[in-house]
């Protein structure tokens, strides 16, 4: 079980009553007491599918006025859904599953929450007590098949340890780096009969997150901001998980330095800033990625170096002296060595941070990054982001992804799945505002998009949903369509629908001599996928969606783009789902190819970028 840590989401949990007073027992059943403790927690949502050792919880459930139940259609969607319910509203999403292959579904999302610092809870039948370990009836360890994807996991076998352990939970979940926690409960624990009172007493030794950061270190990291030429400011998505995007904006103002965003970071600095260069990584602007690349002094808030950003890592940032400042103390050093190491919560580094930047500009050490800038401004200039219209008059898949973008209400939600569109919503549509881009960054989950827009839609009714998808990521977990239609969950989808597996046939274009080995996904397996592609037609999303209760449209021309949108925009009493049929041989372009060095980065096919000669010095 692991407990390591990085910045919260300040939604302190579990919340005792009034005064903090001991509520009188109650007399109830381990399952009773269960929902009685969500309610108390605070969790409106669960999402969840009923089954026989879970049963017992679901009788009182129905009974609860404070607690809502979403039945989707797979435990897989469930979990996904609870991720999305967290990312756009900052507080623990719940899932909920039956034992055996019910449990096991949900580890594909509890991996991926537990990827992207996600707070979620998950809640799993097992079968009795007294059976555990037969290999009874839909039995299976899901504690011991989490354990290493979840950040801590509970096994409860007594009913009255149930409140305690929802407390833990909750809490575990929501502090320090947030995470998944699985609590699993034996069917007999739910059935037995025993007290509730609340709050419960909480025991957690050993479990004390540093969130204060250490003035010595925060006075060395601004002496080194103050006195680099070319400083970065790396921002990763601890700093949204901390809610400390009103704090990053006065620290990047205050030193001038650049700011570049993470996948995971989308919004917490807003794209149209001045001093925003864009995201990172394997497929992050140019400007962005050579910054990192240059920098004498990179200041990691929240962030993890991550493959996808460092590339090639014993060759990236040669130049820099590293900051590095996270929650989670593992995370520093564990890929780069940090020159100022600082634990703490993003938001109290931060604004420590700015103190001391403001201490030492009236001491007289202001940075001077006129020359950074200059080669800053020359490289977005040279190479920014953008795509070149299809000659054969189809539609641009990534003029597809920005006018949705353009076209969508103020405050407009993004959830993505994974691949081409995944990197193009990050690039062509504009995030101005935190929680306003969810996508599965860490695990790259497909099938992610359509039940994390469910869960951010249910967790933000006011505010309009759009899912991007994959026709290869659309075809996993669409089903859960019918779980919006049924729930009034109205959230819209754009498929992003080019007849293929988009990002696994670039690489195959890119390094496998155009041989698309099964990643056609609009015809047979005699294919051999040169043939041009219409999309995939089997099955016909429109019909699809619409037997599933959604309002579905076509589009397959430019002259209709703007036309299905704004009417898509127009329709809130239901899912919508619009099947852009797009050009299949775009690309995702700035690219790092896998294993190499950032200083390779191609800003289009066979297109490298030329620095000039004096960006070293």
């Amino acid at each position: 079980m692991t407990m390591t840590e990085q910045a919260t989401g300040a939604h302190p949990q579990p919340r005792p009553r009034s005064g903090g007073q001991q509520s009188a027992p109650e007399h109830v059943t381990g399952a009773q007491s269960l929902i009685r403790s969500l309610e108390e927690v605070g969790a409106d949502t669960v999402f969840g599918i009923p089954g026989g050792a879970i049963l017992p919880a679901y009788d009182p459930l129905m009974d609860s006025t404070r607690v809502r139940h979403v039945l989707v259609r797979h435990e897989q969607g469930a979990g996904h859904a609870a991720t999305g319910y967290a990312q756009a509203t900052g507080r623990v999403g719940v899932c909920m599953a039956t034992s055996g292959p019910g449990a096991t579904n949900l580890v594909t999302p509890i991996a991926d929450a537990h990827m992207d610092s996600v707070p979620l809870v998950a809640i799993t039948g097992q079968v009795a007590s007294k059976a555990i370990g037969t290999d009874a009836f839909q039995e299976a360890d899901i504690v011991g098949i989490t354990m290493p994807v979840t950040k801590h996991n509970f096994l409860v076998t007594k009913a009255e340890d149930i409140p305690r352990v929802i407390a833990q939970a909750f809490h575990i979940a929501s502090t320090g780096r947030p995470g998944p926690v699985l609590v699993d409960i034996a069917k007999d624990a739910l059935q037995a009969k025993t007290t509730f009172s609340w709050p419960p007493v909480m025991d957690l030794p050993g479990y004390r997150p540093v969130t204060k950061p250490h003035a010595k270190q925060i006075r060395e990291a601004a002496k080194l901001i103050t006195a680099a030429k070319r400083p970065v400011l790396y921002v990763g998505g601890g700093v949204l998980k901390a809610h400390a995007t009103a704090e990053l904006k006065v620290l990047a103002e205050l030193t001038g330095a650049p700011v570049t965003t993470t996948l995971m970071a989308l919004g917490a600095f807003p794209d149209s800033h001045e001093l925003h260069v864009g995201m990172p990584g394997m497929h992050g602007a140019v400007t962005a990625v050579t910054a990192l690349q240059k920098a004498d002094l990179i200041v990691a808030l929240g962030a993890r170096f991550d493959d996808r950003v460092t590339g090639k890592l014993d060759s990236f940032a040669p130049y820099a002296k590293i900051v590095h400042a996270d929650i989670d103390p593992a995370e520093i050093g564990k890929n780069r060595a940090a020159d100022v190491p600082i634990v703490g919560d993003a938001r109290e580094v931060i604004a420590d941070l700015v103190q001391a930047v403001q201490k030492e500009h009236s001491d007289g050490h202001t940075g001077d990054y006129s020359a950074w800038w200059k080669d800053l401004n020359r490289w977005r200039e040279t190479y920014p982001l953008g795509y070149e219209q299809p000659d054969n008059g189809s539609l641009s898949p990534q003029q597809v992804i920005e006018r949705v973008g353009q076209l969508a209400p103020e405050g407009t939600i993004f959830a993505a799945g994974v691949g081409q569109h995944q990197m193009w919503a990050a690039h062509y549509i504009q995030y101005e505002k935190p929680a306003t881009w969810l996508n599965s960054g860490g695990a790259g989950t497909m099938g992610y998009a359509v039940p994390a827009a469910m869960g951010a839609k249910a967790g933000a009714p006011d505010q309009t949903v759009w899912a991007i998808d994959g026709d290869g990521c659309f075809q996993m977990t669409n089903q859960e369509l019918t779980t919006c239609a049924l729930n009034n969950i109205p959230i819209k989808v754009a498929i992003i629908n080019n007849g293929a597996l988009g990002m696994v046939r670039q690489w195959q274009t890119l390094f496998y001599n155009q041989r698309y080995s099964n990643t056609v996904l609009h015809s047979g397996p005699e294919a051999d996928g040169k043939q041009p592609s219409a999309g995939t037609r089997i099955p016909d999303f429109v019909k699809l969606s619409e037997a599933m209760g959604c309002y579905a449209i076509r589009c397959e021309s430019p002259d209709d783009l703007d036309k299905v949108i704004e009417e898509a925009n127009s329709i809130n009493d239901r899912p919508v789902v619009i099947d852009f049929i797009v050009h299949e041989d775009a690309m995702v372009w700035p690219m790092v190819a896998a294993g190499t060095s950032n200083d390779e980065v191609m800003f289009a096919r066979d297109v490298r970028p030329d620095f000039g000669d004096n960006e070293d010095d």
